[in-house]
């Protein structure tokens, strides 16, 4: 059985995403201003998404407060492997 877990922790979230060969981007073209659009973390090992911009770890988690998110995940699989599962809920 796989179980998710849910975190604001910058350190938790940059460190799992960073074991996964993941980094933080946002959707192009999605963002005014001072606003860096929508966020995903990317894992470029797995897809060559040209709709995402990798952005700065700061300029990521600057938004990712503003904007009052948590990351829930999954660190591993029900058979085991590791996950990849991850998205962003509204913090309670």
């Amino acid at each position: 059985m796989s179980t998710s877990n849910q975190t604001h922790d910058h350190h938790v979230i940059q460190e799992w995403v960073e074991e996964r060969k993941g980094v933080p981007s946002r959707v192009k073209g999605t963002g005014e201003d001072e606003d860096d659009g929508v966020l995903r973390i990317h894992f470029p090992e797995f897809s060559n998404n040209s709709n995402l911009e990798e952005m700065e770890w700061d300029d990521f988690f600057a938004d990712f407060e503003a904007n009052k998110l948590d990351f829930l995940y999954q660190d591993k699989k029900a058979n085991g492997e590791i996950s990849t599962f991850h998205k962003f809920v509204e913090r309670k």
